[in-house]
């Protein structure tokens, strides 16, 4: 079996603003702190686990950093806000089929995120020594309201971009 931890693995949550302010929010990559991703040794079954309350802001993918209390109202926010990991404590995804695809793997499988499960397939594709997944989210999909500030002039797109970069 492979397992996967932020020890041997990353996993971040690429966000994208919109609004008529948009100009004064940020482009914001977060990583995910605590998760765990373990998949057979035959790559026949996968399944993973994601702590919503791990989330810490990385970086600004669009400018200028942000300073530590910017970068904790966001956390704050994403908790409070978004995510609600008191009432919704685990994301989870356990793959129902998986396949080879060129140097990656096809997988597919059933996601739970904020109380509500949905069937993604995704695929890996090999960078040098890692295999890297790609996932498109669309927040309203999963029951989440994307996070808007007062008044809605800066809001977050509904689409995230989940990346997750493993050991090969």
């Amino acid at each position: 079996m492979a397992h996967f931890d932020p020890t041997n693995a990353t996993v971040e949550v690429q966000t994208f603003k919109e609004g008529l302010l948009s100009a004064m929010g940020h482009d914001l990559k977060i990583l995910v702190t605590r998760f765990s991703i373990d998949l057979s040794a035959d790559q026949s079954t996968l399944t993973a686990t994601f702590d919503p309350s791990s989330l810490k802001v990385a970086s600004v993918l669009n400018g200028n950093e942000l300073s530590a209390k910017d970068k904790a109202e966001i956390e704050a926010n994403i908790r409070k806000k978004v995510l609600h990991p008191d009432k919704y404590p685990e994301i989870r995804f356990v793959s129902t089929a998986i396949e080879a695809h060129g140097e990656g793997l096809r997988i597919t499988g059933d996601l739970l995120l904020h109380g509500a499960s949905r069937t993604l397939s995704v695929v890996s594709r090999r960078e040098g020594g890692k295999q890297i997944v790609e996932v498109p989210l669309h927040q309203p999909d999963f029951g989440i309201k994307p996070y808007k500030a007062p008044l809605g002039v800066i809001k977050i797109k509904p689409e995230v971009q989940v990346k997750i970069t493993a050991e090969a």
